[in-house]
């Protein structure tokens, strides 16, 4: 099994070195840190992760191809990867349209802009394929002056977030990994089956393919508080989320109303309380126990690679503690004795 971490850009330097240090301690594989318009630089962060850590992985999660050209997106991982001496991983895909927004941005053909930027970071960053292998579509501006003047010093792992059945199918023709993100955690074999569709039609193994459960979980020995954690992030995203996710927890757009009418009045506190435990299942919430079982169902389901993301918990060191400590072990010892 492989084991990972998703942390949000808002933290401080400080912080996050810790949480990098404590994640590497506990053996997870891997690590992202998100790149949100607005908040601090992820590569920048990544930079001073890389110093400051030396077995895990590092992954920015994610870059969009229309704040950012993918030629210097190359740039980026490709000395992220001479930092870090191998262990970065790139994220990639369309991004929000309402964050772009923020600044002015257009974001005019997701797919197809996505599906180029894989196959354009794909191809600078030292994929092993041949001009005849390339399985997507370039850049038109590409051509043989397209290349890094400085290569990595080893391929880099060129992942996709995605939810919709489109860019998860794309992301299984074109990527070296997927990051489903998945509300409800439950809705993995479903995502799963979209990208192996994917990389089928293109000829691919699904060994060829890290597809991790990636999912929100808010873990504590105060349940009460960690459910008002994720409630809190539910509050606030979860009408945003696509029709057919929440349809897989039994939930419409429409059942947020009241949530976001309080949020927009009252503030996401009061908000939060409004979250019920239809709406908290978009989660794993609960005491280790809790997010132990919901786990194994996933791993159950198929999933070899899970990914913890925020809010982690009501008290994000702590959760970090417990989920390395606490989880994993039961975890790796389901392995071991054969269960589920």
């Amino acid at each position: 099994m492989t084991y990972s971490l998703r942390v949000n850009n808002d933290l401080d330097v400080a912080t996050l070195v810790d949480l990098a240090q404590q994640a590497e301690r506990y053996g997870f594989d891997q690590l992202w840190v998100s790149n949100d318009l607005f908040l601090r630089s992820a590569p920048v962060l990544l930079g001073v992760l890389a110093a400051k850590t030396e077995r895990i992985k590092l992954g920015v999660g994610i870059m969009n191809p229309y704040s950012v050209h993918v030629a210097e997106i190359a740039m980026m991982a490709a000395t992220m990867q001479e930092a870090t001496g191998g262990r970065f991983l790139l994220g990639v895909a369309a991004g929000s349209a309402e964050f772009l927004a923020w600044a002015g941005i257009d974001r005019p053909r997701p797919l197809a802009r996505t599906a180029e930027t894989v196959t354009a970071a794909r191809v600078l960053l030292g994929a092993d394929m041949g001009v005849d292998e390339v399985r997507g579509p370039l850049p038109d501006w590409f051509g043989p002056l397209s290349k890094l003047r400085v290569p990595p010093v080893r391929p880099v792992p060129v992942y996709v977030g995605a939810m919709s059945p489109m860019m998860l199918e794309m992301a299984g023709r074109l990527a070296d990994g997927v990051l489903p993100l998945l509300y409800p955690p439950e809705h993995f074999p479903n995502a799963r089956a979209q990208v192996l569709r994917g990389a089928e039609g293109a000829g691919r193994s699904p060994d060829e393919l890290d597809i991790p459960a990636c999912f929100w979980v808010s873990v504590g020995d105060d349940v009460a508080a960690a459910r008002l954690a994720m409630a809190a992030k539910i509050a606030y995203y979860g009408p945003s989320f696509a029709p057919y996710l929440l349809t897989r927890a039994g939930l419409a757009v429409e059942d947020f109303a009241p949530v976001t009418a309080v949020l927009e009045r009252e503030g996401l506190e009061a908000a939060a309380r409004l979250v019920d435990d239809r709406m908290l299942a978009l989660g794993i919430t609960g005491s280790v126990a809790e997010v132990v079982e919901r786990c194994r169902s996933l791993r159950a389901s198929g999933a070899t690679h899970l990914s913890f993301g925020p809010p982690l918990g009501p008290d994000l060191r702590q959760a970090v503690d417990m989920l390395g400590t606490e989880v994993l072990p039961a975890l790796a010892a389901g392995v071991a004795g054969g269960t589920g």
